[in-house]
């Protein structure tokens, strides 16, 4: 008897996952940055500028995820989506919300955390993205292992990008992935809660990195 095929994941299970991941993803991201201590002093200028390089990379991964959702929003389970920033990477949103990742971790004035927590989102994403190809695979065929081959999965190759002259947008998608990547700034207020509660010996610190 021949073995039967799994079933491809569906595309909206997948997408569910993906919410469930991006909220593991900022609680994980928390819990790090809650028992660690950056190795400069708070108010030193290396600790300031480290944490103002995260507001930059915070700024751009909300600005990165809204301009990518301007193209895909609504789009992902109806058609191929290959320009804008589409035409560069095959999952930019993913890559911006590595880079609010990275913010995240420099709000505690650490380069080192910035790191760890943007292993951490590309970590629990790559699982996701691998599940998500997997549907798109079945659903759109040999146009998808094309579009596979050509573009990179995560980091952009600029050369290719290309784009529309119009873009069909959906508002109301927009302005929700606006929303949702705005909480990466909450980052701030509980980064230097954190710092605050550290300096008065109310949390421990296990470990100080650069």
């Amino acid at each position: 008897m021949k073995p039967r095929t799994p079933a491809p994941p569906n595309l909206s299970r997948v997408q569910n996952i993906r919410k469930v991941a991006l909220l593991l993803c900022l609680v994980a991201g928390i819990g790090v940055i809650s028992v660690a201590h950056s190795a400069w002093e708070s108010g030193s200028l290396a600790h300031e500028w480290i944490e103002w390089f995260g507001v930059a990379l915070i700024v751009f991964c909300i600005i990165g995820r809204t301009w990518s959702t301007l193209y895909i929003g609504g789009k992902k389970t109806r058609e191929l989506v290959q320009h804008g920033p589409y035409s560069m990477s095959r999952n930019p949103l993913y890559l911006f919300t590595f880079l609010g990742a990275a913010g995240m971790g420099a709000q505690l004035g650490s380069l080192t955390l910035a790191l760890v927590t943007a292993f951490i989102a590309w970590a629990v994403f790559s699982i996701v993205v691998m599940k998500e190809e997997q549907a798109l695979r079945a659903k759109f065929g040999k146009p998808y292992r094309t579009y596979l081959q050509r573009v990179p999965r995560f980091f952009p190759k600029f050369s290719l990008f290309r784009d529309l002259e119009t873009v069909e947008v959906r508002p109301k998608l927009v302005r929700r992935t606006f929303v949702d990547a705005c909480i990466f700034l909450l980052s701030m207020p509980v980064a230097e809660s954190f710092e605050y509660l550290q300096d008065h010996g109310i949390l421990p610190i296990l470990y100080r990195l650069p």
